[in-house]
């Protein structure tokens, strides 16, 4: 297989149709009776995942340019509205090829994960605030790396050492972090039965005994620097560099997939664009896997 985009499209979407005829209830539900979509479900996976790999925010522009350059993938395309319905019910499929293609890497049986949580901001302004659908979900928050305030959400990511996603949410800006990681484990517990002995690595805002506690029953073993007025802790000469490792991996997802101008409206929105970026990058680092590229986690061969 060759590292461009028509392969990894090609591959992604053979990956995604295998999954419906085996599994066709993982597909968005529709009536028994009725006309069946001239674009498969396989394909709305694909183009998703081609969208925010090639840093289309704007559906509009993304189909126009599909139109333009994709017919050899695409015989039918879809107007604008109708792709954006269907992309949020395809939701849950697209969480479920994700997680399909993230099995099916060399990766997935690392013992080693990095937690930590980035911002997605919504809005700026303050009518915005007031008039927003995301109203209640999203909220005001501070992102230290950034010394800022901002209004939104928070992506918690838990990810390999080589950035393969392998349990995210979203959740409101305030929302305590420590709490999210241990509901992400708590709905997933295969997670942590098919790995013994895992080591977390985290940041100073991963603390507090109960916390540790309740890792340490789950088999997990945190890794964290110490806070002020804490002992040294196991490993604390490593955090400079795992912290760029941490960084980097959120700055794939800000830089170069356009997390923070996913131009969501709508709690549906919002979560279905933040999918499609997981998705993009899962789907490189399984392609650079399978065709054994020296960096899993490039993305230069695809993004144009």
């Amino acid at each position: 297989m060759k590292t461009e985009l028509d392969s990894l499209a090609t591959a992604l979407y053979v990956k995604a149709d295998d999954l419906l005829k085996g599994s066709p209830q993982f597909g968005p539900w529709r009536p028994a009776v009725g006309i069946s979509p001239q674009l498969s479900d396989a394909e709305l996976v694909t183009l998703a995942m081609m969208q925010a790999m090639l840093g289309f925010t704007s559906e509009a522009r993304w189909l126009r340019h599909a139109h333009a350059n994709l017919r050899h993938l695409f015989p039918y395309l879809p107007q604008q509205p109708g792709y954006n319905k269907r992309l949020r019910k395809a939701a849950g499929l697209i969480r479920r090829v994700t997680r399909t293609l993230a099995r099916d890497t060399t990766l997935w049986s690392d013992d080693v994960w990095v937690v930590d949580s980035t911002p997605v901001e919504c809005g700026r302004s303050r009518e915005t605030v007031k008039r927003s659908d995301l109203a209640g979900w999203a909220q005001y928050g501070y992102c230290a790396s950034h010394t800022r305030y901002f209004w939104g959400l928070r992506l918690h990511l838990v990810c390999t050492l080589h950035g393969l996603p392998v349990a995210f949410a979203l959740t409101g800006a305030k929302a305590d972090e420590r709490g999210t990681l241990l509901d992400l484990l708590a709905v997933e517990p295969q997670l942590t039965a098919e790995r013994p002995g895992q080591a977390l690595i985290g940041e100073k805002n991963y603390f507090g005994r109960e916390f540790e506690q309740q890792l340490a029953e789950l088999d997990i073993r945190l890794l964290r620097p110490a806070r002020k007025g804490e002992a040294e802790r196991l490993g604390s000469q490593l955090f400079k560099l795992l912290r760029q490792v941490i960084e980097s991996i959120n700055e794939t997802f800000k830089g170069q997939l356009d997390l923070e101008r996913h131009r969501g409206r709508t709690p549906g929105g919002v979560a279905v664009r933040v999918l499609q970026r997981i998705l993009a990058l899962t789907a490189a680092i399984w392609h650079n896997d399978h065709t054994d590229q020296p960096v899993m986690r490039a993305l230069i061969a695809y993004d144009h």
